[in-house]
């Protein structure tokens, strides 16, 4: 692709221009000569002159190689003479327009020079970088594998703690669903322990209501106590008041001596009666209170007994009330337990699966980067192909037009020399400087 022909470095120069004019009016005799050289055509030399009847020589170049034949010079011997030569004041114009000519194109064939080492730098530039790009390709794959086993890892962690997650999420149903028959257990207590207390208040209320009844018969006892001693008393002493005035009272009577009154046996008939009246009165007031009394003493101990019944029932309820508080205290530090257990677990497993979602998205963002990475680089290794391809076509041309034009300056020179040998007496002055 390069340009190694050190015929392609190569710079034509052409400095050819005679004019020559006679002062005395007779023809003019001139000398031109042209070369050119461009990327598509031909190249033509001709060379002419004219004394007199003139001479003329011309030679073309083209593609197909084809030489005119040359013709036999005449020369005019009037024509000998002296001339008054002057200088076309146009000569210097048209040379300097030449000069300018040929220098852009000297310029113009260096740039084209210089344009192709750079594309051939470019090519070879390219061509180290697809290299590269294919060695980074390749280590691409590897580390694309690794990402994938890794990620593979990373998702087999993932399923194993979405298991344990599960499996702890059955657990916390199983804990929820036994802290739940707690407290119903634990409510059902709770109501059992109310009802207990409703209980308690009742036959408290009930054994207040008994204990309120035993002192009112207590106290009704000790007042018909005292009365039955106050009525005693009075009974004693209206019986020592009777005794007393039956004692002191003197009765006069004025009896019939003929009838006997036995005022003993009538005194101690009214004693034995009143005394049997005091008597019955006694043993019925005593009888009455003996029985009330018993009666209160059967309802006292009666009344005992229900308290001393309920005092013990409500002792084994304060022992199954404490009994059950300390098992719902037992069951509560369990369920706190659990609690802070499940809360753990979960919050170890949220971490777990925060820190491989993390881990996912930086190897998923890698991956990406990778990829947008790779199918930049294949971007830029397909510009780049098709750059080269361009410069290929480009310098494939540039060599064929480059080899065309060396195949025609070659036979432009070959057909210069024999024309120079044909025709030794035309004073044709061409300099070529190839370089």
């Amino acid at each position: 692709m390069l340009f190694k022909n050190p015929r392609c470095i190569t710079h034509l120069n052409i400095l050819y221009s005679y004019s020559v004019r006679s002062s005395y009016g007779g023809p003019s005799r001139g000398m031109g000569g042209g070369f050119g050289a461009g990327g598509g055509g031909g190249s033509y030399i001709s060379s002419s002159s004219a004394y007199g009847g003139g001479m003329g020589l011309g030679m073309s170049m083209g593609g197909g190689g084809v030489h005119t034949p040359i013709t036999a010079v005449q020369v005019n011997k009037s024509l000998l003479a002296p001339l008054n030569l002057e200088i076309d004041p146009n000569i210097q114009i048209v040379r300097n327009h030449e000069k300018e000519q040929i220098k852009g194109l000297n310029n113009r064939f260096a740039s084209f020079i210089d344009k192709v080492r750079f594309l051939e730098q470019q090519n070879k530039m390219l061509e180290t970088k697809w290299n590269l790009l294919q060695g980074q390709t390749t280590t691409r794959s590897n580390i694309d594998a690794m990402f994938e086993a890794y990620i593979a890892n990373l998702r087999r962690q993932l399923d194993s703690l979405g298991n344990d997650k599960m499996r702890l999420e059955a657990d916390l149903h199983n804990m929820q669903g036994l802290v739940e028959d707690f407290k119903n257990k634990y409510e059902d207590e709770i109501n059992k322990r109310t009802e207990c207390e409703n209980d308690f208040v009742l036959i408290k209320k009930d054994v207040d209501e008994a204990y309120m009844n035993k002192v009112e018969l207590e106290a009704k006892l000790e007042s018909l106590t005292d009365e039955i001693n106050f009525l005693r008393q009075i009974y004693d002493e209206e019986l020592r008041e009777l005794q007393s005035q039956i004692k002191d009272t003197s009765v006069v009577v004025e009896m019939d001596n003929s009838r006997n009154l036995d005022m003993d046996s009538i005194v101690a008939e009214v004693r034995a009666q009143y005394e049997d009246i005091a008597n019955r009165s006694r043993a019925e007031a005593e009888t009455w209170y003996k029985s009330k009394y018993e009666e209160m003493q059967t309802s006292a101990t009666r009344y005992g007994d229900d308290l001393r019944a309920t005092k013990t029932e409500i002792a084994d309820l304060n022992r199954m009330i404490q009994r059950l508080q300390s098992e719902i205290d037992s069951v509560k530090g369990q369920r706190a337990n659990l609690e802070n257990q499940i809360a753990e677990a979960e919050e170890r497993g949220e971490m777990a699966v925060k820190d491989a979602k993390a881990r996912i998205k930086d190897l998923e963002d890698a991956l990406q980067r990778a990829k947008q990475d790779m199918a930049r680089q294949i971007r830029e290794y397909q510009d780049l192909m098709n750059v080269k391809l361009a410069l290929d076509i480009e310098i494939a041309t540039y060599r064929k037009l480059l080899e065309g034009e060396e195949d025609r300056l070659a036979s432009g020179i070959q057909s210069i020399n024999i024309s120079k040998q044909s025709s030794k007496y035309l004073p044709v002055k061409t300099l070529f400087m190839l370089r």
